[in-house]
């Protein structure tokens, strides 16, 4: 690897590498990762779930790069045989309290053109059989993805181009340096580049800051999961409708490509990065999901795993920000922050919006 590259990324979860190869395509890259393997931290912790572009403000980053992404990622699991199944999804409302906002969820899609129609209780029993609820809607375009798969595979893309992921790569000041950066990671000599692309998660706001002053805070909110032992008890993805001031879309019921169940998540505000499910949680987890699964067994729920996710706010709906030159006056720099859900459907998408910023 040369002394000067054209770009470096920090971070090599999903969407840094979707922008390494992106990247790759007209330069010389390298993805720097602190951890021993890529897309170990956020990227795999959550659901897995290949989002439609459902419940985000119409004109929001989230709601555009989702619906854009969506399909981009559907379309490269194709081309490269990566696991992939839309399985589609029930967003349930479980009273008559919850019909209006049903309803206007339905109809924002439709003004979107995103595919979500009204199911009435005996549509929905057709369906799940299992499932509780007074009507529902409909989302034949949500499906699950191998994540392991697709973040080898952009690994894979961008090292065919020659470029370079590299691991145990912490990254610890960024300075500016001549026409571009100085980029030093701990134990090693620095590396310097033209451009650079800051998707270092948690640590991203930290590392902008050595650069700019408007780096914001950044608020880890922790959810955990609990899987479902034996037979899925559903075909498809079981959601309920969000509740006014929840952080996240409520304890949902999803699956792996094996067929395996798991509820969640939560969410928990929380001061470290600890990754534990303590057993006390499987209470509360049972009472949300007899909402809508009266029949659940809680003999066979089990802690299973937890993700945190970089939130920007803790009390109201906040946008993907991405800041490029326009933001904040630096030639060849792009920060991301607050980089959740739906990050992973809307990877490609954000990868090709960071491109435009960096053009």
């Amino acid at each position: 690897m040369s002394e000067w590259l054209d770009c470096i990324v920090i971070g090599a979860g999903v969407v840094g590498l979707a922008a390494g190869r992106v990247m790759a395509c007209s330069g010389s890259v390298a993805v720097l990762e602190q951890h021993d393997e890529v897309g170990t931290e956020i990227t795999s912790r959550n659901s897995g779930v290949l989002h439609a572009g459902l419940y985000y403000p119409q004109q929001s980053l989230k709601n555009r790069l989702c619906i854009a992404g969506r399909q981009q990622l559907v379309t490269y699991c194709q081309e490269h045989q990566i696991d992939h199944r839309l399985c589609g999804k029930l967003v349930l409302a479980t009273d008559d309290s919850q019909l209006p906002a049903l309803q206007a969820l339905i109809d924002k899609a439709r003004s979107q053109g995103v595919a979500l129609s009204r199911l009435s209780r005996a549509e929905v029993r057709e369906r799940e059989p299992l499932v509780s609820c007074v009507a529902a809607a409909w989302s034949p375009m949500t499906g699950i993805i191998d994540v392991g798969a697709l973040v080898l595979q952009l690994q894979a893309d961008i090292e065919r181009q020659g470029g370079f992921v590299l691991c145990r790569q912490r990254v610890t000041r960024i300075v500016r340096h001549a026409n571009g950066f100085r980029v030093d990671v701990h134990g090693q000599a620095p590396v310097y580049c033209h451009q650079l692309i800051n998707t270092a998660g948690f640590g991203a706001a930290e590392l902008a800051s050595d650069l700019v002053d408007n780096a914001p805070k950044v608020y880890p909110v922790k959810g955990h999961y609990f899987s479902y032992q034996g037979h899925s008890p559903f075909a498809h993805l079981i959601y309920p409708m969000p509740e006014p001031g929840n952080l996240g879309l409520g304890i949902h019921a999803t699956m792996d490509l094996n067929g395996r169940t798991r509820f969640g998540p939560d969410t928990l505000p929380v001061d470290t990065l600890d990754y534990r499910v303590p057993e006390r949680f499987k209470a509360s987890f049972a009472e949300a999901i007899q909402r809508y699964y009266p029949a659940l067994d809680v003999t066979r729920l089990h802690a299973d795993y937890a993700g945190i996710r970089p939130k920007l706010s803790v009390d109201q709906f906040t946008d993907f920000r991405i800041d490029g030159p326009r933001q904040h006056g630096i030639p060849g720099l792009v920060n991301l922050y607050g980089i959740e859900s739906p990050g992973l459907t809307a990877s490609m998408a954000i990868a090709d919006y960071v491109d435009t910023l960096l053009a």
